[in-house]
């Protein structure tokens, strides 16, 4: 896009990680895959960044509104513990739901940490021949709501009824063309703002 160039290499960078099917079949078996398999996925997404360290662990603490991430010098050490629980879970839907938080709740980057965290989600489903989890416009602060309120009430649940639906939705975004699933989304409400409508989940 004009003007552009550093958002247009974001979406090339995210097209490129999660249209490699290889890539998103990969899921970490120890605490190193997992750091290596995260810096690398960051370093494709963020490549025309330099600016956000493409590939590299913050080096300063990052916020959202009232919520402090994880400190920088922390990161790492809260990943390698993180894998112990991770390693415990055998459902995909549940291994995909651990990782995408983590990675959320870590903030282990200066910038992209929302994508590479689905992207790590969608990995895990991937894997197991799982629909993916499509985050559309109008379902984003729902899904913004339930990750805050895991963070600050520690509240699960509303995390993953969000998940549960998105994934239905994501279920029937399916057909014979680009055009074809354009008009599903838009039936869906999809491309709406969250104050102009509701997400629907359209029938096959």
């Amino acid at each position: 896009m004009q003007a552009r160039h550093a958002d247009s290499h974001d979406v090339l960078g995210t097209y490129r990680l999660v249209s490699d099917r290889r890539e998103m079949r990969k899921t970490p078996s120890s605490p190193e895959e997992l750091i290596t398999m995260l810096q690398y996925r960051h370093k494709t997404l963020l490549s025309a960044r330099d600016d956000k360290l493409p590939g590299e662990f913050k080096d300063k603490n990052n916020f959202a509104g009232q919520t402090a991430f994880v400190a920088f010098e922390l990161v790492r050490g809260t990943l390698i513990k993180s894998f112990d629980f991770y390693q415990t879970l055998r459902h995909p839907f549940a291994r995909a739901a651990y990782i995408m938080f983590v990675v959320s709740e870590i903030h282990l980057f200066l910038d992209g940490n929302g994508r590479i965290a689905r992207v790590m989600m969608n990995a895990e489903l991937v894997k197991a021949n799982q629909v993916r989890i499509i985050i559309s416009t109008v379902y984003r602060d729902d899904y913004m709501g339930a990750l805050r309120r895991l963070t600050r009430r520690r509240d699960p649940q509303p995390y993953v009824r969000i998940l549960a639906r998105a994934q239905a939705f994501s279920a029937t975004v399916v057909g014979p063309g680009l055009d074809t699933m354009q008009r599903r989304l838009e039936a869906s409400n999809a491309f709406l703002e969250h104050n102009e409508g509701k997400l629907k989940i359209e029938p096959d």
